[in-house]
């Protein structure tokens, strides 16, 4: 397993060129060759082009003298690089900060991987952010590139009026901090908001000697704009939708497919098309990339996570961390060739390719019939979206062997219905700055009598009980720092556990605690019980301070399932809840209330409707 991620997977691509590499969400195929192929492609235009001499494969890591002497560039994490060292022409330098802005599919996965290839450091344009906070980022990362679809380029500027009032916020890709120039990659057709001199993705994807002719909307003038209308149809698209329509279909003159996205790549599964195991360069001889002088410290993907406007909060990944959390995902469940990850999420699909197996990204279809037409093995789920799919289809697809839940806590009953949807169905504990921590079977959670069992630290992770509880996690996958702080050498998770037999227990949320009558209250040692009990679908334990004593009231909020009555949960709770921690007040209601991309709960706003009840 290689101490970085895209070195890892160069070497995959490397042992069996001509596998399965990437399915895309219309069942299209893509090679690991093909896939190396495409990200050295970016790579290679965003190092830009040397003007004398081979151009290093993936960039020495600036030494500390160099470092020294470009303190005006200011990338993110205070690593430098200049527009002119090396003998290139405005390439990106290692440490140079990245927005990105491309929905979930192979171009996502391409331009990611090859712009950290070329030492970029991925920076997310997360959609409906307010300015202020899109503008403290941007101060924070500074940006020298942008990657994005031409069509959020669109809906930042054009169309930023009809895009606003749908609802959706998007920094000025064009200019996203004035007054600093950066440089432009965008993937689909020309439209009206993409910079004139932008890199066009397809055309950084023709293999050399590609014959196929260009069309009126494909000049060979980069800066050019191809003649494709603008959208003027009445609904806004949602940029934060599944990408499904990647350039993996067969070649065609037409750059634009009737979707409006490349489609001008080598075909990967075509018979008549160019070899797939052999586009560009020979992965598996000589002309492989050279991995040798690749970092394991640089810089990959800031995560920004809270933090106030004059101070965002960033969690810095490197090449390392990254790679030592993939590498612990591995450790847990049995993953190699042959195996088909059903997924759209980074951190289960990259290990998926660095163990040499499919990565399928899910398309618009049902997920339970995908995966069976995939033969799908692996997969990923939130609980809240986990519990709807079990609800339509009760029974996964035969081939599934492994069910992995993360993001939030399971309830017990979305527990019991994935055990009976047939896979080996594991929770994952973990956090945006240690990817994973450790994981639990959903047995184990469910015969655990107090609290939500975690599982045993993963192997390699250190961890530390605080004197008032609360968890310490170390180890190789930890981010590097939070932008422009100390190294870390642990990070507080602000969980409440216990160890028991090896195993973390987890208690509660260090800020969920509730204090009453002197006594200390965690709502998590109390709500996976609850929630199993008969008549009852979720639960979650709040407190109302009162304004004048600072005692809180304690409200147990339910979500009623059949058979429901709040007499028998009542005279149910002791047996299951300390005397000191029964609740004062009962709400059932229909549901709760939840933010963020994974649903988890909003205890905020919980607070907020179960007071206005009362």
């Amino acid at each position: 397993m290689s101490d970085d991620i895209i070195g890892g997977i160069m070497a995959t691509a490397g042992r069996e060129p001509g596998r399965t590499a990437i399915i895309d969400g219309r069942g299209r195929e893509i090679s690991y060759g093909e896939l190396a192929r495409r990200v050295e492609a970016v790579r290679t235009a965003m190092s830009g082009r040397p003007r004398s001499g081979p151009a290093p494969r993936y960039g020495p890591v600036p030494d500390e003298d160099s470092r020294s002497r470009e303190k005006d560039r200011g990338p993110v994490d205070g690593q430098t690089g200049t527009a002119d060292r090396d003998g290139t022409d405005g390439g990106l330098r290692p440490g140079d900060g990245v927005l990105f802005a491309v929905r979930p599919g192979v171009d996502a996965v391409v331009l990611a991987l090859g712009a950290v290839a070329a030492g970029g450091t991925l920076v997310l344009a997360d959609p409906g952010l307010a300015p202020e906070v899109l503008g403290a980022r941007m101060t924070a990362t500074r940006p020298r590139w942008v990657v994005a679809e031409s069509l959020l380029y669109t809906l930042s500027g054009p169309l930023k009026g009809l895009a606003r009032r749908r609802g959706l916020l998007l920094p000025n890709l064009r200019d996203p901090l004035p007054g600093r120039p950066v440089r432009h990659l965008y993937t689909g057709p020309w439209l009206p908001g993409v910079p004139r001199a932008a890199l066009r993705l397809s055309r950084i994807l023709r293999s050399p000697g590609d014959s196929t002719p260009e069309s009126p909307a494909s000049s060979p003038d980069p800066t050019a704009p191809e003649d494709t209308p603008a959208p003027t149809a009445p609904d806004t698209p949602d940029p934060t939708a599944r990408d499904t329509s990647d350039p993996i279909g067969p070649d065609t003159p037409d750059p634009t497919g009737p979707d409006g996205h490349d489609v001008t790549a080598p075909d990967a599964t075509s018979t008549t098309g160019p070899d797939m195991s052999g586009a560009g360069p020979d992965m598996s001889g000589a002309d492989a990339p050279d991995i040798s002088e690749i970092s394991a410290d640089q810089p990959a993907a800031v995560i920004f996570t809270s933090g106030t406007t004059a101070r965002p909060r960033g969690v810095v990944h490197t090449r390392g961390s990254l790679a030592a959390g993939l590498a612990l995902f591995r450790s847990a469940f049995p993953l190699g060739p042959g195996d088909v990850v059903h997924t759209d999420q980074l951190m289960l699909g990259l290990p998926a390719l660095l163990a040499g197996a499919t990565w399928s990204l899910p398309g618009d279809g049902d997920p339970a019939e995908e995966m069976a037409a995939r033969g799908a093995t692996h997969t990923f789920a939130v609980p809240v979206h986990l519990d709807r799919l079990l609800r339509r289809t009760p029974r996964l697809p035969e081939t599934l062997r492994y069910l992995l839940l993360g993001a939030a806590p399971a309830p017990p009953a979305v527990l019991r219905r994935a055990i009976e949807a047939g896979p080996e169905v594991l929770s994952v504990y973990a956090m945006t700055e240690a990817l994973p921590i450790a994981i639990a079977s959903a047995r184990e959670k469910l015969a655990q009598a107090e609290g939500d069992l975690l599982g045993a630290p993963l192997p390699g992770v250190g961890v530390r009980i605080a004197d008032d509880g609360e968890l310490f996690v170390s180890g190789p996958h930890l981010a590097r720092r939070y932008l422009g702080e100390d190294p870390l050498e642990e990070i507080a998770t602000g969980d409440l556990v216990r160890i028991e037999e090896g195993r973390l227990v987890l208690l509660g949320r260090k800020k969920d605690m509730i204090l009453r009558d002197g006594v200390n209250i965690y709502p998590g040692l109390y709500e996976p019980a609850v929630a199993a009990l008969p008549g009852v679908a979720e639960a979650a334990i709040v407190g109302l301070a009162d304004p004048e004593t600072g005692d809180e009231e304690v409200v147990l909020a339910v979500i009623p399932a059949g058979g429901y009555d709040e007499g028998l949960l009542r005279k149910a709770l002791p047996a299951i809840i300390d005397a000191a921690a029964l609740p004062d007040r009962i709400e059932p209601l229909d549901a709760f209330p939840r933010s963020g991309r994974a649903d988890k709960l909003d205890r905020a706003a919980l607070r907020d409707l179960v007071t206005r009840r009362a």
